[in-house]
């Protein structure tokens, strides 16, 4: 049966029902009950209404979880101020829906509208943007000078040449700017160590001195930590080096023969 109402001095279909689009969230917090509760005690059936036991346990649940929403929240907050001087990675989204990761300390912590939101290099960040949390030492290690490929060569004296290879100065607070090099428990002087960008070039003069065998040279970085990689380039020397000619001669002297100046021998009568 339809029901006739009159508006504007017309008379309406008001059982016509009309679409209202609304959009929603997935959670409910303690307002969203309460309103909930309002409107249950405004439309309630008069013939047969709840009593007010009824009503006390519902309020009795909503303080339960109004306690848990701030149990939720403090322990939320805790993590945030336990992050600080940690290492984290952070991911955020632009309007674009494009995602950016970033690297760095949490240098503090400041709460807004009852939130922690993490200062990394001077912007604020959310603890829900934190996707990893990384050890300081692992971090640190991670950043040490090292050399990238293992090295096993032969230096052979009869066709010297230099001997070269390729280094990380590593990254962050642990970066180097120049190397020793020591052989054979004694370092080699600089003016035979070259360091040209991220290639490291021994001198073929300061490996022609060492005796035939098989060398295994330290590598220090001037990093903060003065990194010392060792075992990991293998040289071989071997060969000989030519001796110059002797330049006084034969070796023979000038002791005479016996002869005196005047080209006579024996003795006189």
């Amino acid at each position: 049966m339809s029901v006739l109402g009159v508006s504007n001095g017309k008379v309406v279909d008001t059982s016509a029902s009309t679409t209202t689009n609304t959009t929603g969230t997935s959670s409910l917090d303690k307002n969203a009950f309460l309103q909930l509760l309002v409107t249950q005690m405004k439309y309630q059936d008069p013939l047969n209404p709840s009593t007010d036991t009824q009503f006390v346990q519902q309020l009795a649940t909503f303080s339960q979880l109004e306690q848990m929403q701030n149990l939720n929240l403090t322990t939320t907050n805790n993590q945030a101020f336990g992050l600080v001087g940690m290492e984290v990675e952070v991911s955020t989204k632009d309007s674009a829906g494009k995602v950016t990761t970033k690297t760095g300390t949490v240098d503090y912590v400041v709460m807004s509208n009852g939130t922690a939101k993490l200062a990394i290099d001077g912007n604020l960040y959310t603890l829900d943007q934190v996707t990893t949390v990384l050890d300081s030492t692992y971090v640190f290690e991670k950043g040490l000078p090292y050399i990238t490929k293992k090295v096993d060569t032969t230096f052979d004296k009869e066709n010297p040449e230099d001997i070269s290879f390729t280094v990380n100065l590593g990254s962050g607070k642990t970066v180097a700017t120049d190397v020793a090099v020591i052989i054979n428990n004694n370092v080699v002087d600089s003016k035979y160590v070259k360091l040209d960008g991220t290639k490291v070039t021994i001198s073929k003069e300061a490996l022609e001195k060492l005796e035939n065998g098989t060398y295994k040279p330290t590598i220090m970085f001037n990093d903060a930590n003065y990194t010392v990689v060792s075992n990991q380039i293998s040289i071989t020397v071997k060969g000989t080096v030519e001796e110059e000619p002797d330049e006084t001669g034969d070796g023979s002297g000038d002791e005479g023969d016996g002869s005196d100046d005047t080209g006579k021998t024996g003795t006189e009568d």
